[in-house]
């Protein structure tokens, strides 16, 4: 894609949007460990601790998406007169990075929802949730239509996050869209409710496959029936759009008056899929707050959510991978081993867990030769599985001159990334690629025989930590300079 591609345009305007997000807002805890044993009191593992996290979850993970796109967020919610909502309290400021502001109404009678998950290894063992999920009304349902009221004038658009947690209960949902709508703001609405009856008069309900089957009776086993749910799902919702996230489907976009579009998983692959809706209409909101159209918007939130699934756990999207991502979008069919720099971390710490060595190299590598495909070979006999770091177009101008590169950088990655000895392709934009190097920490960093070791880039920092660094040796006569030299000597004769 070019660097004149609207999207890419359109995230470099996420920056001053204000997303304000009402809905069920919880803790989410992790409990890390590993089992070594079955208890001697009953037929179930013992989990020895190591660690701890705890983050922003449901409506408090909407609002850490969109701080994290580089927005502002404002959430309003309730918590308890608890640990958990003194940790929410925290986290507000920690995870938002003072781009979250907290409007949370403290109810007196219910405890703040805290899910605790235990994990051993990759493995969800157990999860242990505490909550009182009754609806939100007087008192309470006051104050807190009240703050989201306030807070209407600094917003650009609303997100109603819907975990049937009873804060977007009778007394609060009907009013807060009207209100939004009197403030001249767009809604959207994730919802959890089967009667979709309740989010009457939003501007976009973004179900995903499940909810809306369980809501119209119809199976969006395929695009025709995905588009029959969104349409009896607008008539009930009396909505302007519906969005269903549809999975490994893809994503379907049926608006009120107009074509149905259905859009492909952007997915390259799927590690966890926590979090990927709100991923997805957190991206969606922000970039219709930048000015996209809805086709526009969605396409950028079905490219976050495929970035978002790579990663392991509850994590967020930023508006570098995104972009990457979008450079590299129309590879995914055709070439699984292109990566952003985020994948290739999770990827790394999954072959280092399986006792592989991860090599590096990198270049321009333009025209594919003899030359590049030995060195590539010794890379990979030099370690487990080698991540190859390819320059931007961008990059290899300010390196080599205006006229290169002569291949673009999808077409290098796509080469680069048939060649069986390349494990994963990475771009980077940056003229060397030491924070990439430092990023991934290679055990094996692989430079060809031309450098000195003192003069490969990252060389110091793979040392540093006991990583070795190993020339290549070089094809006599072969350089992608010399093969365009040549092509234009043989053009310029009669």
């Amino acid at each position: 894609m070019s660097a004149a591609n609207p999207l890419l345009e359109r995230i470099e305007q996420f920056a001053g949007r204000t997303v304000l997000v009402l809905g069920d807002v919880m803790l989410d805890a992790y409990v890390y460990g590993h089992v070594e044993r079955v208890s001697p009191e009953a037929p179930i593992p013992v989990l020895r601790a190591d660690s701890k996290r705890e983050m922003l979850g449901g409506a408090g993970n909407v609002a850490r998406n969109v701080a994290a796109l580089g927005a502002r967020a404002i959430l309003v919610g309730v918590a308890g007169p608890d640990e958990a909502g003194r940790a929410i309290e925290t986290q507000l400021v920690e995870a938002g990075q003072g781009r979250i502001e907290g409007r949370i109404v403290i109810d007196q009678a219910r405890p703040t929802t805290r899910k605790t998950r235990y994990v051993s290894g990759s493995q969800q063992m157990l999860r242990v949730d505490e909550e009182i999920a009754l609806p939100v009304q007087g008192s309470v349902a006051d104050a807190v239509l009240a703050r989201f009221r306030e807070a209407l004038a600094e917003s650009d658009i609303v997100i109603l996050s819907d975990y049937s947690k009873g804060v977007l209960s009778e007394a609060v949902l009907a009013p807060a869209i009207a209100a939004a709508h009197a403030a001249g703001l767009r809604v959207i609405a994730d919802p959890k409710s089967r009667d979709f009856t309740r989010y009457r008069h939003v501007d976009i309900l973004k179900p995903n496959r499940l909810e809306i089957t369980q809501a119209t009776g119809i199976d969006c086993k395929d695009d025709a029936a995905t588009e029959q749910a969104g349409r009896a799902a607008l008539a009930v919702a009396e909505a302007g759009a519906v969005i269903v996230t549809r999975g490994a489907h893809g994503v379907s976009i049926i608006p009120k008056d107009g074509a149905a579009l259905h859009l492909p998983t952007l997915a390259r692959a799927v590690f966890d899929v926590s979090g990927a809706g709100d991923t997805l209409v957190s991206c969606l909101a922000v970039a219709l707050a930048a000015g996209a159209d809805l086709a526009e918007a969605t396409e950028l939130a079905n490219a976050a959510a495929g970035i978002v699934v790579g990663k392991a756990g509850t994590e967020c999207v930023t508006p570098d991978e995104l972009s990457q991502g979008l450079h590299l979008g129309v590879l995914i069919e055709t070439d699984r081993k292109v990566a952003t720099l985020t994948g290739a971390l999770d990827q790394a710490a999954r072959w280092r867990a399986s006792g592989l060595r991860v090599g590096f190299t990198n270049g321009c590598f333009d025209l594919i030769h003899p030359g590049h495909v030995r060195l590539l070979g010794q890379a990979r006999a030099a370690c487990d599985r080698l991540i190859v770091g390819l320059n931007t177009d961008a990059s290899v101008k300010r390196l080599k001159g205006p006229e290169r590169p002569i291949q673009n950088e999808v077409a290098r990655a796509t080469v680069m990334a048939s060649i069986g000895a390349v494990d994963m392709v990475v771009l980077f934009g940056e003229d060397t690629p030491l924070a990439m190097i430092e990023a991934l920490k290679p055990d094996v960093l692989i430079k060809g025989a031309d450098y000195r070791v003192d003069q490969v880039v990252g060389a110091d920092a793979v040392q540093s930590y006991g990583g070795k660094v190993v020339l290549a040796d070089l094809e006599a006569g072969q350089s992608t300079t010399g093969t365009i030299g040549r092509i234009r000597a043989a053009d310029a004769r009669p």
